[in-house]
């Protein structure tokens, strides 16, 4: 199997690469995704909360773990939507299934940080 042609780069150079790929990748979701900036705004309460909480360094690392797993699954969901739409914006009982499923392990992030957090505070 022949490399693929975007896969230019070895060692160093592609790291730095990546990391670029990567940062323009947060701006791109910061800037065009409100979902995005909520869930930032919602990291930026409650992982400095968690610090404050009296609670064991593992529930407090557990506390800010699934905070962070939201601004991972956001991103993706936004992925998805956007190639959908950039194949083609006509309605399509598969498209609208893929963008549902990204829709819903954003809200599995979501309850995954109340359950956490609640059983936490509340246990």
């Amino acid at each position: 199997m022949s490399p693929s042609p975007f896969k230019g780069q070895t060692g160093l150079k592609r790291i730095l690469n990546a990391t670029g790929y990567s940062l323009a990748g947060f701006l791109a979701a910061f800037r065009g995704e409100a979902a995005f900036r909520q869930l930032v705004l919602l990291n930026v309460v409650l992982i400095p909360v968690a610090f404050l909480l009296d609670v064991s360094r593992g529930e407090r690392a557990l506390m800010i773990a699934v905070c962070l797993l939201a601004l991972i699954v956001e991103p993706l969901n936004s992925a998805i939507e956007a190639t959908v739409d950039r194949v083609s914006l006509e309605r399509h009982p598969l498209s609208k299934n893929a963008k549902d499923m990204g829709s819903a392990a954003q809200f599995v992030a979501l309850t995954v940080i109340t359950v956490t957090w609640a059983t936490i505070l509340l246990g």
